[in-house]
């Protein structure tokens, strides 16, 4: 089911930026019902529109029937926010978030994967715990911008839906505080941006947690398109940071996010466990 609702996403944010004839800084969609197309819990769906409602960065929203799929457009601005995320010199990346329905996808896998807890590292305005939370896991959002943190309390507030927003810098954060059994770690971060460094931090206070290595799935943002000095673009280009940890990939999945709105190709999450 859930590869089935890949490509059904795929296929209508494609149509989508096709035939989008708006000006918003960005703009995502979410399927307005449960279909044959989207087969996901009316519940879950009514939360993920909840979250797009309450977060101040879309400021308009109308539904639009896109290749045969009534959806709902949301269109938002995160120049404020995108602006403030770039000061912290351990920052890895400006916040450009993922799609929310791209988010639910993503953790949906998680927990199929059989992961109980879930960790967002560098988790812009929470999307991804949020995702986790409404499907039963317990999630912790880590982002060291401090604005970011501060509109994920404001969605946590008014959704009702408590995600664990934490201000904190990831290379420094003491992960064995969190109690983790069986968590998946998704890294926010492209590795020609500094991600690797991110990631292999993560991994190292991983392996210093005793029995929990073992027990880990770590989740990478990916990339397929060549740039300069991207070199090997192979398994989204981490292909040398998993080779070097020692790790297996289990699993990816290419998605839509607010950086490829415009692109032909999707991102791709690669989901690694230790060998």
């Amino acid at each position: 089911m859930l590869e089935e609702l890949v490509q059904n996403l795929v296929d209508v944010k494609r149509n989508f930026a096709k035939n989008y004839s708006g000006n918003a800084h960005i703009q995502e969609v979410i399927p307005s019902s449960v279909s044959d197309k989207f087969q996901l819990s009316s519940n879950h769906l009514q939360q993920l529109h909840e979250f797009a409602l309450k977060n101040p960065i879309y400021f308009n929203h109308y539904e639009e029937d896109i290749d045969g799929t009534m959806c709902t457009v949301y269109e938002g601005d995160i120049n404020q926010y995108w602006l403030n995320s770039i000061k912290h010199g351990s920052s890895c990346q400006p916040f450009y978030p993922t799609w929310i329905m791209s988010a639910y996808v993503m953790t949906s896998i998680a927990k199929e994967l059989g992961y109980a807890e879930l960790v967002d590292i560098g988790s812009g305005d929470g999307r991804i715990a949020f995702s986790g939370t409404i499907l039963g896991q317990t999630s912790h959002s880590i982002e060291i911008d401090d604005v970011l943190v501060e509109l994920q309390d404001t969605i946590c507030k008014s959704t009702k839906q408590d995600f664990n927003p934490k201000c904190d810098d990831a290379l420094e954060l003491d992960y064995s505080e969190l109690k983790l059994n069986k968590p998946v770690f998704f890294i926010g971060g492209l590795p020609q941006m500094g991600g690797d460094v991110l990631a292999t931090s993560i991994i190292e206070k991983i392996n210093c947690i005793s029995d929990l290595k073992k027990n880990t799935c770590i989740v990478f943002a990916g990339t397929h398109t060549k740039r300069q000095l991207s070199g090997n673009l192979e398994n989204g280009g981490w292909s040398s940071l998993i080779e070097k940890h020692n790790l297996k990939v289990i699993d990816t999945v290419s998605l839509p996010t607010i950086w490829t709105f415009d692109q032909t190709v999707e991102t791709p999450y690669i989901y690694t466990e230790f060998n």
